[in-house]
């Protein structure tokens, strides 16, 4: 394989012979992230579990996922087009109907991709 390769029309540049090559210290930190994401789950796991859990902090704890959720993505619906708003009511919709996070989730994704390929 040279440095450039043709699709059809379309010149496409590498910028290296097919040969991947990692920093250490990239992989290094790669690996650091996963080592502290595993023990912070594990550890709040095992700290939940050896805590007596109120009903309040059960609650709070059973709306988190949802929390997190609206957290990441209320910024970029604020920032948004019609394109995004049209997805969220995507979202809204299915959500009240199935109840299911993943599902509404799902089918606003899809909505916001065919919206801006409309819009």
């Amino acid at each position: 394989m040279t440095g450039s390769e043709t699709v059809g029309l379309l010149a496409l540049e590498t910028p290296f012979d097919g040969a991947l090559s990692l920093d250490p210290l990239v992989v290094a930190v790669i690996f650091a992230m996963a080592v502290v994401t595993v023990v912070a789950k594990t550890g709040g796991i095992w700290l939940v579990r050896r805590v007596d859990v109120s009903d309040r902090v059960q609650a709070g704890l059973d709306v988190l996922p949802g929390a997190i959720v609206i957290a990441i993505l209320g910024p970029e619906l604020a920032a948004g087009g019609p394109a995004e708003w049209g997805g969220a009511a995507v979202v809204l919709v299915v959500m009240w109907r199935t109840k299911s996070i993943l599902l509404a989730l799902c089918a606003g994704v899809a909505a916001v991709v065919a919206f801006r390929a409309v819009v």
